[in-house]
C-alpha cells in the first residue's frame, strides 16, 4: 500500500495549485494488477475525477518473469485490463481537455523546443506550466527563445496558437 490516501494527495494537489493555477499536475497509474478488483479500479477513476491530472501515464500490467506478482494466482484476464485501461484513458482525456482550456485565448510564454514532427511550418515549445504548445515559426530562428503565443487551439494533452512577440531576455 501507498503511504497516503486520496485525501492527503487531494490536500498536496489543492495547494499546489493555490500557489501555481497552472502547475502540470502528472502521474502514473498501472490498471490490472493481479487482484485488482472492480471497486479498486473505479476507486482510481474516483481520484483521476476529483485530481483532474493533465497528464496521466497508463499501463496495463503486465507480467514479468521472476517478479512475485507474475507467480499470483489472481492474474486478471487481457479483456478486463484492457477495458479498464481503455476506460482509464478515456476519462484522463476527458479531464485533461477540461484542463486546457484555461488557455483558450490567453497569451503565454513559450520557450521554443523543436520543430512540430507532424507539420513542419510549426516548431513546439511548452509553457511555464509544462503545456505543449505548437505554433508557425522558423525553429533555426527560435530554437531555445521565449516566444509570446497567443492560443487559439486547445486539446487534451497541447496548445495552438499564433506568435504575438518574441521575449528578449
Amino acid at each position: 500500500a501507498r503511504g497516503y490516501t486520496h485525501e492527503k494527495y487531494r490536500r498536496i494537489i489543492d495547494k499546489i495549485r493555490e500557489l501555481m493555477p497552472d502547475a502540470s499536475i502528472s502521474a502514473d497509474a498501472i490498471v490490472g494488477f493481479p487482484g485488482e478488483t472492480e471497486a479498486q479500479f473505479e476507486n482510481t477513476l474516483k481520484l483521476v475525477e476529483d485530481i483532474g491530472f493533465d497528464q496521466l501515464n497508463t499501463a496495463a500490467y503486465s507480467p514479468r518473469p521472476g517478479t512475485p506478482a507474475a507467480l499470483w494466482e489472481n492474474q486478471l484476464s487481457e479483456e478486463v485490463k484492457a477495458d479498464r485501461l481503455q476506460r482509464l484513458n478515456h476519462l484522463v482525456g476527458v479531464k485533461a481537455a477540461e484542463r486546457s482550456q484555461r488557455y483558450m485565448g490567453r497569451t503565454e510564454e513559450i520557450l521554443v523546443e523543436d520543430t512540430n514532427h507532424k507539420n513542419a511550418a510549426q516548431v513546439m515549445g511548452r509553457t511555464r506550466g509544462n503545456r505543449l504548445t505548437f505554433f508557425e515559426g522558423d525553429i533555426n530562428k527560435l530554437k531555445g527563445k521565449l516566444v509570446k503565443v497567443k492560443i487559439t487551439e486547445v486539446r487534451p494533452f497541447s496548445l495552438t496558437g499564433e506568435v504575438k512577440q518574441l521575449v528578449v531576455v
